[in-house]
């Protein structure tokens, strides 16, 4: 489905849950989400901290990080889904929610993707997803509103400048 065949909202898109049902991102709508592709195994696994910094920071406001582990770069995600949930929550204390393990590029990029890659971020890129912690922020009627590259740190000016915004 095209940008302009599904109005570019991303909340009918059906993914799973990393512990299994639905990730139900219908219900997300009125909100504004951060979808993030993540990794426990990756140099910027530290991201998590600013990533749930923000979640404890914006969530009463209406936002919500959403992450989406993804082993396609250098095999950075090789667990379970269980493994994925008790590192990330023994490790960095996150809350927010996190969805089933997705390819994000190639033949096999999961729907979710198929929709957000078309969108550019600060410097013009578009396209596949360069590495983990990839950032596009939702708004609150599901469509992207801002793409960050995967260094862009979770609390920098940029990042909560435009979760400020969206929440607006």
């Amino acid at each position: 489905m095209t940008t302009s065949e599904n109005n570019g909202s991303v909340l009918d898109v059906e993914i799973g849950a990393l512990r299994g049902g639905s990730a139900d991102l219908a219900g997300y709508g009125g909100k504004a989400v951060l979808i993030v592709n993540v990794a426990s195994k990756c140099g910027l696994t530290p991201q998590y901290n600013g990533l749930e910094k923000l979640q404890e920071r914006y969530a009463a406001q209406g936002f919500t990080v959403l992450g989406v582990p993804c082993n396609q770069f250098l095999g950075q995600e090789p667990g379970s889904a269980e493994e994925i949930a008790e590192f990330c929550s023994a490790t960095y204390g996150v809350t927010f929610p996190m969805t089933e393990k997705v390819e994000v590029n190639g033949e096999g990029r999961h729907p979710l993707y198929d929709r957000l890659v078309g969108f550019a971020d600060g410097e013009g890129h578009t396209g596949d997803i360069r590495w983990n912690f990839e950032k596009f922020l939702i708004g609150r009627d599901g469509r992207v509103v801002a793409r960050f590259a995967p260094q862009a740190e979770p609390e920098s000016a940029e990042v909560v400048a435009a979760v400020e915004a969206a929440l607006a």
